[in-house]
């Protein structure tokens, strides 16, 4: 069993190229909003009831996934609100299942990304759209891992078709 854990920042690409390398490897896709948007139909985001269940379904999910052997993708947008252990206890998770971790973080020069980031496709799931809002939030450091930042792989998709980016991580991590 293999979790791809894919981080960035939002615009960078994550849910594009994972959907595309789930078609490529058979590996179920767990994004990141599937958990968000559920407890946001219930609690305001970032409050405590949000931010304990949030990573209780994660890494449920990553256990039971092990546990049975289901290879997933994981989309992942580091953010103040989660709790510094929480790629240990992912790890923790999923080794104990037998499973490999592997850490994969995406970027892109600021501009791609500023122009990414109000494309009319992005709020159809419900995500950050607004350059004003991001750029209090990267500028408040909300977007960064810290010093423990485990990538793997650190993937470029400035001038990379998603497509491409999907093969060079699958090729990287011999996903099939």
């Amino acid at each position: 069993m293999v979790l791809l854990f894919i981080h960035g920042a939002p615009a960078v690409g994550k849910l594009t190229v994972a959907r595309k390398i789930a078609d490529l490897s058979g590996f179920r896709l767990f994004h990141n909003h599937l958990t968000v948007d559920l407890l946001l139909s219930v609690f305001d985001f970032g409050s405590e009831p949000f931010v304990a269940l949030r990573e209780q379904i994660w890494l449920s999910v990553f256990r039971e996934a092990a546990k049975q052997n289901v290879s997933l993708i994981f989309t992942f947008n580091p953010e103040r609100t989660v709790r510094q252990s929480f790629i240990s206890d992912t790890i923790e998770a999923i080794e104990s299942g037998g499973g490999v971790v592997h850490f994969v973080q995406m970027v892109c020069s600021e501009h791609e990304l500023e122009r990414r980031l109000v494309s009319p496709s992005r709020s159809e799931y419900g995500k950050l759209t607004s350059l004003e809002h991001y750029k209090e939030l990267k500028d408040s450091g909300a977007f960064d891992f810290g010093d423990t930042d485990p990538a793997e792989l650190i993937v470029d998709t400035t001038d990379s078709p998603p497509d491409n980016t999907a093969q060079l991580i699958v090729k990287h991590f011999s996903l099939i």
